[in-house]
């Protein structure tokens, strides 16, 4: 979890994206609304949503898996939900349907 969260946090300030991070080990109420805001379709059969989760205000995103992929499509940007700066490669980000 850890070396993920340094993975999302990395590119974000690479990129001079803003972001606000939220702490969910010290923070009872940050770890509440994760969970309560993490869709039903994205949630673990068992146990609680683990981070890193993305999101945009309270828009959920995606979590590290969708947000590699997005990365590794050129896609970053798109999966956010910005507008990606002059100059950056810009794709779609399409989720994977579930059968």
């Amino acid at each position: 979890i850890k070396k993920q969260q340094q993975d999302v946090l990395g590119f974000l300030e690479a990129n001079k994206i803003e972001f606000e991070e939220k702490d969910i080990a010290a923070n009872e109420e940050n770890r509440k609304w994760m969970r309560e805001n993490v869709p039903e379709d994205s949630r673990p059969a068992s146990g609680n949503p683990l981070p890193p989760r993305l999101f945009n205000d309270s828009r959920y995103l995606g979590d590290y898996e969708a947000f590699f992929e997005a990365r590794e499509n050129n896609a970053v940007y798109a999966f956010l939900g910005l507008t990606a700066p002059p100059g950056s490669k810009v794709g779609v980000y399409l989720p994977h349907s579930k059968p």
